[in-house]
């Protein structure tokens, strides 16, 4: 099968589009035929050699596609099903691609909205969860347009918190469709969040990773009631949670997410697709930073 592989770090030039063999499902496992992959960030940060040092390696960890074999085990899925998850092999930027995690996707859903969906959700819920969003809270997202953050406003929305979300002028009516309250992020965030809330909010989130930890810290109170999920640095400097999937997943959100997005309640914005063959331009364009929503690989 075809499948994105690297052999030495360095920028996209060093991806390839490599025959290997094909992965079979083990217990309580499935295959799918890949018809489209999610590109994240760690995927260049794995190519650059800032992650995992093993060479070979392949990418992608989130895909949709049709069963074609099912693991001893598995039940309520049977070949030809359509679905989308994430697998622990790191390989799913491929023709075929092994799941551990996966849910059924709507007819009204198309594979590629699809594969946008499960990591972003799954990283999402896991820093609400961490945080304890629920019913009743009042919660600041900074970040809150970009794909991820997209998802944690709908996410604690739907979980029936009220939402801050910061973003550049531009987005602010994006994030109202959302369900979310806009503020602009830069100089003076923490001023514009207390007049919508007087009384502050309960949790802050950190998704965009800008340094701008200090400012949350500040309005709900402390750094125990703020987490982020992309300022590493930041984190251990202000004594903030860093959100990984190593200290507790939430893999149920990519199924409440795919029964919303087949009911038209849920959305992770796809910013741009290419095919297989073109992964180094997909890096080239999420590296740069100018393209808004998500990247996703189509395959065949």
């Amino acid at each position: 099968m075809k499948a994105a592989r690297f052999s030495r770090f360095g920028g996209p030039e060093v991806l390839e589009i490599a025959e290997l063999p094909e992965p079979h499902a083990g217990p309580g496992e499935l295959r799918i035929r890949v018809r489209a992959a999610g590109v994240n960030a760690s995927d260049w940060k794995k190519r650059s050699g800032e992650l995992d040092q093993e060479l070979p390696q392949t990418l992608g960890y989130e895909a949709a596609g049709v069963v074609d074999e099912v693991g001893d085990g598995v039940t309520g899925v049977r070949t030809g099903d359509r679905v989308a998850g994430v697998g622990g092999g790191g390989a799913a930027q491929a023709e075929l691609a092994v799941l551990s995690i996966w849910a059924p996707i709507p007819e009204s859903v198309g594979f590629v909205e699809a594969a946008a969906m499960p990591s972003t959700v799954e990283t999402a819920a896991r820093a609400l969860d961490q945080l304890g969003v629920a019913r009743g809270s009042t919660v600041l997202i900074s970040g809150a347009s970009g794909s991820i953050g997209s998802a944690a406003v709908q996410l604690a929305v739907h979980r029936g918190a009220r939402v801050i979300g910061t973003g550049s002028p531009g987005s602010h009516d994006y994030l109202r469709r959302l369900g979310a309250e806009p503020v602009a992020y830069g100089e003076g965030m923490a001023d514009r969040v207390r007049t919508i809330v007087p009384a502050g909010v309960d949790r802050a989130l950190d998704v965009a990773g800008s340094g701008v930890l200090p400012e949350l810290i500040d309005v709900p109170g402390g750094a125990e009631n703020v987490i982020t999920i992309a300022d590493f640095p930041g984190a251990q400097q202000h004594g903030v949670r860093f959100s990984r999937g190593d200290s507790g997943r939430a893999d149920y959100a990519i199924g409440v997410a795919m029964r919303l997005m087949g009911d038209g309640m849920f959305r992770i914005p796809v910013g741009r697709t290419f095919p297989l063959e073109d992964i180094a331009e997909a890096h080239r364009a999420g590296e740069s930073g100018e393209v808004r929503g998500k990247l996703v690989l189509t395959v065949g």
